[in-house]
């Protein structure tokens, strides 16, 4: 098998995503950029989306379901008064109301959308159905019952009312979250149905839009020193877990797969940390008395 081309380059790149793109065109063209072997994203957003996109490259791959399952912060905006068979501006109308819903209507609902809620994702959305993206089978008219998912919303607080057929939120929410679903529930839920039309991710765990770099930039420094230097160091994926200090010796058996001897810090029995050396992540795993038992080992 041909090994791939590219630079052995690890790191982690914040891009503000630009509408009109998809997210896996925009690793794509960071992947470029770097000339890297290897690149993914930590949760996509829609293409007609905006915000923060973390990109992780190498090594920081190994890291990128820590961020997955972090929280994340999206303001949007909710037309009223309209559905749409996507649950955004991009699908076509097929309801509407006159019916438009008061500042404390507005707030008095969206008190059930907060905490552990059961959520059904778009008709188009990328969940798998019998193998199947859900887009692709909706996109040839097919219409799913797709079952409801669990999902963590922190919070979700209305910023602004511009007009009486527009709302602008805020959500926090965990892992596995569609914007449009909130939208489209929370239109239902006050008799006036309702769509996305803007939608922008704020931060991701640790990446936020002060992080971020434009595509265009990216486009710019293509190739040079001066991108490599934009890069966010790996460790950086692993912000959600304690790090615990390893040994020399420590660190030779981690980096080999086997359990290692750790400095411990503020961690428990059982806890999943990660491992440094010289400044390093060299392992993820699970700290058992004095040692960490690794179920990814970092090759930097």
């Amino acid at each position: 098998m041909a090994r791939k081309k590219g630079r052995d380059i690890s790191g982690w790149l914040v891009v503000d995503k630009p509408a009109g793109v998809t997210s896996t065109a925009v690793v794509n063209k960071v992947r470029w950029a770097f000339d890297a072997k290897k690149a993914g994203h930590a949760g996509t957003l829609d293409p007609a989306a905006t915000g923060v996109l973390a990109v992780a490259l190498g090594e920081a791959t190994k890291t990128v379901p820590f961020i997955t399952d972090a929280l994340k912060c999206y303001r949007f905006t909710v037309q009223l008064g309209t559905a749409t068979e996507t649950d955004d501006d991009e699908g076509a109308v097929i309801a509407t109301s006159a019916a438009r819903p008061s500042d404390t209507d507005i707030r008095a609902a969206l008190a059930a959308f907060r905490g552990s809620i059961m959520q059904v994702p778009p008709q188009y959305s990328a969940v798998k159905v019998e193998g199947e993206r859900a887009y692709a089978l909706a996109r040839a008219g097919e219409e799913m019952d797709l079952a409801a998912r669990e999902l963590w919303v922190e919070s979700l607080e209305m910023i602004a009312r511009p007009d009486a057929d527009t709302v602008e939120l805020e959500m926090i929410c965990g892992k596995g979250g569609y914007v449009r679903s909130v939208a489209r529930d929370l239109g239902a839920a006050l008799g006036c149905l309702g769509h996305v039309i803007a939608l922008r991710r704020e931060w991701s765990g640790p990446f936020e839009c002060s992080d971020a770099v434009t595509l265009e930039r990216v486009e710019q420094l293509a190739r040079s020193a001066a991108l490599d230097e934009l890069l966010l160091p790996v460790a950086v994926g692993l912000a959600e877990l304690s790090e615990l200090k390893a040994t020399p010796e420590g660190a030779a058996r981690l980096r080999n797969g086997n359990p290692g001897m750790v400095i411990a810090a503020d961690v428990e029995y059982g806890d999943e940390a990660w491992a440094s050396y010289q400044g390093q992540p060299v392992a993820v795993g699970i700290y058992k008395s004095g040692a960490l038992h690794p179920n990814r080992v970092f090759n930097l």
